[in-house]
């Protein structure tokens, strides 16, 4: 891992990183469209583009995630930076679990399923190792359990 991921994942833990960050979202989809998906997340962590289904819109609404993947499939989490409130690409998701995620610029059409019980616990420890700022975003959230999902390919 980078000095600069090394200090991005002591960062993430700091409030004021996370509120930095969420307003930077904007231009890292912009970066993310510019070269194609294969740079998002500015490189530091491994990322994802969602692309789902607007449960209200019905159209096709874009999430820069960080993924880990587990076997042939991609582990995603709606932390939403330890905001009280849940992502709405996980209310689309639940909404319309067909979607595509665009990995280093390949897309792939994937099926959406919200992980629970031992079966999350397992594949949170694995989001925290990559992103350990997540363990803050539970305390953060204020109660909510944060949703967990697996992007199937379909």
């Amino acid at each position: 891992m980078s000095a600069l991921g090394s200090l991005t994942r002591r960062l993430g833990h700091q409030q004021w990183f996370a509120t930095t960050m969420r307003l930077l979202v904007p231009a890292d989809r912009l970066i993310g469209r510019l070269t194609k998906g294969r740079v998002v997340a500015f490189g530091l962590v491994p990322t994802l583009v969602l692309t789902s289904t607007g449960r209200r819109s019905g159209k096709p609404r874009s999430s820069p995630l960080l993924y880990v993947p587990d076997g042939d499939t991609f582990v995603v989490i709606g932390s939403n930076w330890g905001q009280q409130h849940h992502p709405s690409w996980t209310f689309n998701l639940l909404a319309e679990p067909a979607a595509e995620v665009d990995v280093k610029g390949r897309r792939i059409p994937v099926r959406a399923e919200q992980v629970t019980g031992a079966e999350r616990e397992r594949l949170f420890r694995r989001l925290v190792e990559e992103w350990p700022a997540y363990r803050t975003y539970v305390e953060r959230a204020g109660g909510r359990e944060i949703k967990v999902f697996r992007l199937v390919p379909a």
